[in-house]
């Protein structure tokens, strides 16, 4: 039988958990009794090689050996057969860019660059997590309404996620002055449930375009069930016309 090391396999919160009951020790899995649907347990692959990609990224822009062993809790020889591995070498690059949205979706890889993102500039892995639960439909960026989408998160009372102000009007500035020079900025990230819009990533880029007045954005939409995704290209055609979709 060939073993692998855990920390190959498991995410770092999962391996954490495991540890508790038992560490240093070979473990025996047994295979479930029921056959599993095709990509029920690919999620995991996925995530390997949307990381892979964060890490050979990270080294050559300069990240030594050391510090990407810390920051992913992989072995050093680990790190070592990643980073100069010349496997997937021809994937596509990725960057928290608009550009680089549209690329992964003209290649049908939309939810690889969500995931990227939210384990990345996001600082949202929990949201990537849950995500891969379920396969979802994947629409690639279009251009929406700005009126479409209402902010869940700022310093307002009402808000589902309160910021601290002084730290929103900071982020606040500072994404206004990017946007002016004009910043390849990322793609709002939507999901579509019950009829609307639920904005999920994107809540200082909204706030910035009110300020600015700008009126439309790009916006990556991402449906759970197939029903709702059936009413949102009846409802909403016009413009996702053109659009990719994956179903991940």
């Amino acid at each position: 039988m060939k073993y692998r090391n855990a920390k190959d396999i498991f995410p770092e919160t999962l391996l954490r958990q495991i540890q508790r009951y038992v560490s240093g020790e070979t473990v025996y899995i047994p295979a479930g009794k029921e056959k599993k649907d095709w990509g029920e347990t690919s999620g995991y692959q996925q995530y390997i090689r949307e990381r892979n990609i964060l890490i050979r990224q990270a080294f050559h822009s300069g990240s030594t050996i050391e510090e990407l062993m810390d920051r992913y809790s992989l072995s050093y020889d680990t790190v070592k057969r990643i980073v100069y591995s010349k496997k997937e070498a021809a994937m596509l690059k990725y960057s928290a860019t608009l550009s680089s949205a549209l690329e992964y979706g003209k290649e049908e890889k939309m939810d690889a660059w969500v995931h990227l993102y939210l384990n990345e500039e996001g600082r949202n892995i929990p949201f990537s997590d849950g995500l891969k639960l379920f396969d979802r439909y994947y629409i690639s960026p279009a251009r929406y309404p700005l009126s479409f989408f209402t902010r869940c998160a700022g310093p307002e009372e009402n808000m589902k996620y309160r910021i601290d102000k002084d730290w929103w009007a900071i982020r606040i500035a500072e994404l206004e002055k990017a946007v002016q020079a004009g910043r390849d900025m990322p793609p709002f990230i939507v999901h579509y449930v019950d009829g609307a819009f639920e904005l999920n990533d994107g809540n200082h880029r909204h706030k910035v375009c009110e300020n600015l007045g700008i009126d439309t954005v790009w916006a990556i939409v991402w449906i759970t069930e197939e029903d709702e995704f059936t009413e949102f290209m009846e409802k909403y055609d016009e413009y996702a016309k053109g659009c990719t979709v994956v179903r991940r």
